[in-house]
C-alpha cells in the first residue's frame, strides 16, 4: 500500500512542530526557572541581554557553543559521547504520542493533534522512560570519574526505584479509560477528569514524576555539595547542554502526561484545546521550579525508604481498591 503523500506531509510539520515547541520551551523553561527562584530568594535574576532578559536563552546557547568541548584523557570516549543524546532524545520521542488538541478538519480528513496515535502509547512512554537511565548511567560510567561514578549509581538507583511507583499509579488509569491508548485515555476523561476518582494515583505519580526529573528535593544524582555536579561532572560545552535541556524538556514532556492522564488533557471549557492542554502542562513546570525554591534535599536513605516502603506499597494497595470498585460497580 502507497502511503498518502498527504499524510507523510501532515505528519513532517507535525514532528517540526513538536520539536520547534519542545525546545524553545526547554529553553525559556531555563529562564523562567532562574526569574522565579530569584523571585523566591529575593534576588534578581537574568535581566541584562535583551528587554528583561528574553535573550538570555540565546546567550546561553551562544556560550554553550563556543565553550571547550572537553573528554577526560581515560574516558571510554563513544559512550561518553553518546550519554547527552540518550538523556535527550527519548524525552524529546515520548512527546510524539501525547494528544495536545482535539482533531482538527483539514483538506477534507480528521487531523490529530498527535504525531502518532499508538494504541500502546502508554507502554511506550514507560519504555522511553526506562531507555532515558542509560544516558545517565552511562554518562557516569563513562567520565572515569569517582564523582561522576557515584552520582550516576545514585541516579540509576533512584530512577528504577520511582518507574515503578510511577508505573503502577497508571494501573487505575488504565482500568478506569480500560485502554493504553493516549487519546482514548483523554476521551474518557470529557466528563470528568481522573484525578477526582484518583487523586492517590495522581499524588504519587506527581511525586515519581519529580523524582524521575531529578528535581528538589530529590536531586541525589546532582548534589552539588557531596558530589561536584553528579554523573554530567566532566561534561562541558554543548554536551553539558545537552544533559541541562534534557532535564526540562522531560519536565515539560512528564507535565504533559500528568495533564493526559489526570487532568483532562485537552478538555476545559471557552478556551481551544491546544490552549487548556498548554496552561495545564505549562502549570506543572511552574510547580516543579516552586518546589526547588522551597523544600531542602533528602537523604539518600530516605529517598530510597520513601520509594519502595512508602510509595510502592501504596500504589498497589490503590490498584486494589480500584479494582474492587469497577467489580462492585459491575
Amino acid at each position: 500500500m502507497i502511503p498518502d503523500p498527504i499524510d507523510i506531509a501532515l505528519s513532517a510539520i507535525k514532528i517540526a512542530l513538536v520539536f520547534f515547541v519542545i525546545l524553545t520551551l526547554a529553553a525559556y523553561l531555563v529562564f523562567a526557572e532562574r526569574r522565579l527562584l530569584a523571585w523566591i530568594q529575593d534576588r534578581k535574576g537574568p535581566n541584562r541581554v535583551g528587554p528583561f532578559g528574553l535573550l538570555q536563552p540565546l546567550a546561553d546557547l551562544i556560550k554553550m557553543l563556543t565553550k571547550e568541548d572537553f573528554k577526560p584523557a581515560g574516558a571510554d570516549k563513544w559512550l561518553f559521547y553518546l550519554a547527552p543524546a540518550m538523556a535527550a532524545i527519548p524525552a524529546i520521542m515520548t512527546f510524539a504520542v501525547i494528544p495536545f488538541g482535539a482533531p482538527i478538519p483539514l483538506l477534507g480528513r480528521q487531523v490529530a493533534m498527535q504525531v502518532v496515535d499508538l494504541n500502546v502509547g502508554l507502554l511506550l512512554f514507560i519504555a522511553f522512560s526506562a531507555i532515558a537511565v542509560y544516558g545517565v548511567a552511562l554518562g557516569g560510567w563513562a567520565s572515569n570519574s569517582k564523582y561522576a561514578l557515584l552520582g550516576s549509581i545514585r541516579g540509576l538507583a533512584q530512577l528504577i526505584s520511582y518507574e515503578i511507583s510511577m508505573g503502577l499509579a497508571l494501573v487505575p488509569v488504565v482500568i478506569l479509560s480500560r485502554s493504553f491508548t493516549l487519546s482514548e485515555i483523554v476521551n474518557a476523561q470529557e466528563g470528568c477528569w481522573f484525578i477526582v476518582y484518583q487523586p492517590l494515583a495522581f499524588i504519587i505519580f506527581l511525586i515519581s514524576i519529580i523524582a524521575e526529573c531529578k528535581r528538589v528535593p530529590f536531586d541525589l544524582p546532582e548534589a552539588e555539595g557531596e558530589l561536584v555536579a553528579g554523573f554530567h561532572t566532566e561534561y562541558s560545552g554543548m554536551r553539558f547542554g545537552l544533559f541541562f535541556v534534557g532535564e526540562y524538556i522531560n519536565i515539560i514532556v512528564l507535565g504533559g502526561l500528568a495533564t493526559t492522564f489526570f487532568l483532562g488533557g485537552w478538555h476545559g471549557p471557552l478556551l481551544p484545546p491546544v490552549i487548556w492542554f498548554s496552561i495545564k502542562t505549562l502549570a506543572f513546570a511552574v510547580l516543579f521550579i516552586w518546589i526547588r525554591g522551597t523544600l531542602p534535599r533528602l537523604r539518600y536513605d530516605q529517598l530510597m525508604h520513601f520509594g519502595w516502603k512508602f510509595l510502592t506499597p501504596l500504589a498497589l494497595l490503590n490498584i486494589l481498591a480500584t479494582g474492587w470498585w469497577m467489580v462492585l460497580r459491575g
